[in-house]
């Protein structure tokens, strides 16, 4: 967009393409916006914009526009609250004699966006909850072309191969705000379909995305998507194995069988001489390999590799390996840089946020890093190459 035409939609009380907000105070109305403006419902093919700093005629509001306002307003991106990921580009402009922030945001590929649960759009200049027909009419709407791998159908697949208790006791309760949930009287179908779980049309087929979050056995149409467990007594491969597992099922319940791995693995050391309380000691903070394995399973490609995630646990360190090198702008120079992350399965990544097992996306490796200097670890060792990528932790100095 060229100057001249933000000008014009700065002033425009009337359209569903930009909204206005004096100030960055209510960040959770910013969210909703770039989630509506996402989400593209009258189907402009147009990015929405937000000026943050001017008031609803489009006059300045006097507000300074600074870097710090700017990392926040695209942080707002990728902090958890909207998935999946949407596209946006932020900038400072000058326009009319004013300074402003600009938030551009690109229609997405494949609505509907949710933001914390909810779907919003753009009716007129406002932005509001959807119903369940714009819900749906926004999963219609969605690009055949492009797609990601996760939302391609499995062409042997039925709707019967995904869980559907499973998906109304446990996932829905889990992701959906109690209240949403009880004024949605939408059949299961519908619901598998607005989260991408299901493709639209006569006959439906299940989504890898929908086989990976709800399906009863999803090693049976993606060989890879589980975890191997290896508990070594010495510090090869070649040593004996003291303990072995394979972590399977919906990836709600993978992540969930690696909590209990990992608590019944770590070792804990007492230490009552030391002060007047006992102090414990893991040999391993469980929060960094939690966040590491969590990541080997958002980030590895479960296309053209029947691999598993490698959860290897020698006497000396533990290695996590994932099927899947450096993706889109990762590269092997800048990997575990904070800053740069990319995502080779962005629905995926929404999916573990909305069960709760990621608080904020791209700060996996950010967080490992900093329980393991908490806890007297050594620094995470990253060994990246073009088809995989192994976390090596070792154990407290």
């Amino acid at each position: 967009m060229d100057n001249q035409e933000l000008e014009h939609l700065l002033t425009d009380l009337e359209s569903d393409l930009v909204e206005r907000k004096e100030s960055a105070a209510n960040a959770d109305k910013i969210r909703e916006a770039m989630c509506a403006f996402a989400n593209d419902l009258p189907n402009h093919g147009r990015a929405g914009v937000i000026f943050v700093g001017a008031k609803d005629n489009g006059d300045g509001a006097g507000l300074t526009i600074t870097d710090g306002l700017l990392t926040k307003l695209a942080d707002m991106r990728s902090d958890g609250a909207i998935v999946p990921l949407p596209t946006i580009y932020v900038e400072k402009k000058m326009l009319r004699g004013v300074e402003l922030a600009m938030v551009r945001v690109e229609p997405a590929d494949a609505p509907p966006i949710r933001c914390k649960g909810r779907v919003y759009v753009r009716v007129g200049p406002t932005t509001r909850l959807a119903t369940p027909e714009e819900e749906r009419r926004l999963a219609e709407k969605r690009r055949t072309k492009d797609l990601p791998w996760e939302l391609g159908v499995v062409s042997f697949a039925e709707p019967a191969d995904l869980d559907e208790a499973y998906f109304l006791l446990k996932y829905l309760p889990a992701t959906t705000p109690a209240d949403v949930l009880a004024e949605n009287d939408r059949p299961p179908l519908h619901r598998l379909q607005a989260l991408r779980f299901m493709e639209t049309g006569a006959a439906p087929r299940p989504t890898r995305l929908g086989i990976l979050a709800v399906g009863k056995d999803p090693r049976w149409f993606i060989p890879g998507a589980y975890i191997q467990f290896l508990r070594i007594d010495g510090p090869t491969l070649a040593d004996p194995i003291k303990n072995a597992k394979e972590l399977f099922g919906p990836v709600g319940d993978v992540l969930r069988q690696v909590d209990d791995v990992l608590d019944l693995n770590v070792q804990t050391a007492i230490d009552i001489t030391s002060g007047p309380r006992e102090i414990r000691t893991p040999d391993y903070p469980v929060a960094a390999l939690r966040q590491l394995t969590y990541n080997a399973v958002m980030h590895r490609t479960y296309e053209g590799t029947n691999a598993p995630v490698q959860l290897y646990w020698f006497d000396d360190r533990v290695e996590i390996h994932n099927p899947g090198g450096p993706y889109g702008r990762v590269t092997k120079k800048n990997f575990g840089l904070p800053g740069f992350t990319d995502y080779r399965n962005i629905h995926l990544a929404g999916v573990m946020k909305d069960l709760g097992f990621v608080q904020k996306f791209g700060a996996g490796i950010q967080i490992a890093r900093q329980a393991l200097k908490a806890n007297g670890n050594p620094e995470v060792e990253f060994i990246v190459e073009e088809t995989r990528v192994v976390a090596v932790v070792r154990p407290r100095k």
